[in-house]
């Protein structure tokens, strides 16, 4: 049996006459009573006995009557589902999230949830490298990473942001203005975020050398919690891009914006994989996103 017979024998055990049932489904009699003798040479058992003008279910029939609604049912939902997922307003948004995240993206997700609120979330943090290979997997379906970064061959970066380091330090020490260079703090302890040589640690090296400067590293630290309690305690001072400023929220932290060299800028990118159609909720998502 297919479902197009079980919508058949659904309308004839409502309807209890052929004539009704066929004229509800817009058949002709004869082919509907063929498809009722069918299912019952298939099912080895008689589903509907004349009781004077109309028809009565057999114990079989109710037992086939019951499972025919389930199963259109299902199928209905299924359809419904299908087509929702395929416009985006149902299914599951996969996205991976740098240790720094992305500035606003809270708020994108909020506005996304308004619009679509039927999709469901995964939301991955780790560190950028990382992020890339649960690209490469298809464990998510986009991820915010931190550049430079070595992406290759197989992986795009859809859109591209830009936003200004600053320096952190104890609220209870040295007081900065809200402006500073790297000349002004390169005698400070610092304590670098993120991992040596991916995205956030390799700029902000690579802007001390570009200015002919040394500066004093302490050492590194990617769990950004533990960074902020470190500076907030006076045991050294950061470097963090704008987006980080956003958690210091209870931790007793000064920032100040690094102006010279004026081109330095913390970069991140959304990144996904080449020539792979993206779902619609992840292009939903994508249309949100600032430029």
């Amino acid at each position: 049996m297919d479902i197009r017979q079980l919508r058949y024998f659904i309308a004839i055990a409502e309807e209890r006459t052929i004539s009704a049932a066929a004229r509800r489904l817009h058949l002709s009699q004869p082919p509907l009573s063929q498809q009722l003798k069918a299912m019952e040479e298939e099912l080895g058992a008689e589903l509907a006995e004349r009781s004077g003008k109309v028809l009565e279910l057999t114990e079989a029939g109710k037992t086939l009557y019951a499972y025919a609604l389930q199963m259109v049912e299902l199928m209905e939902e299924a359809k419904t589902e299908v087509k929702e997922v395929g416009i985006g307003a149902n299914g599951r948004l996969a996205i991976g999230v740098n240790t720094f995240s992305a500035a606003g993206l809270p708020e994108v997700l909020r506005r996304f949830r308004e619009l679509y609120p039927k999709v469901t979330y995964k939301i991955q943090q780790n560190e950028s490298s990382y992020l890339c290979r649960l690209v490469r997997d298809r464990a998510v379906e986009l991820a915010f990473v931190r550049l430079p970064l070595e992406l290759g061959d197989d992986l795009a970066v859809l859109r591209h942001y830009s936003e200004p380091y600053y320096l952190i330090t104890s609220a209870n020490g040295k007081s900065f203005g809200p402006e500073v260079s790297l000349a002004d703090i390169a005698d400070l302890p610092l304590l670098l975020p993120s991992t040596q040589g991916l995205g956030v640690h390799a700029s902000i090296l690579e802007a001390f050398s570009q200015s002919r400067l040394h500066p004093n590293l302490a050492g590194e630290c990617s769990d950004i919690s533990l960074l902020l309690s470190l500076v907030s305690s006076g045991f050294c001072a950061s470097i963090v891009p704008a987006a980080l400023l956003d958690r210091r929220e209870g931790c007793a932290v000064r920032a100040s914006r690094i102006s010279h060299p004026a081109d330095m800028a913390s970069s991140a990118g959304l990144i996904g994989l080449k020539n792979h159609r993206l779902s619609k909720a992840a292009q939903h998502f994508i249309e949100l996103l600032p430029d």
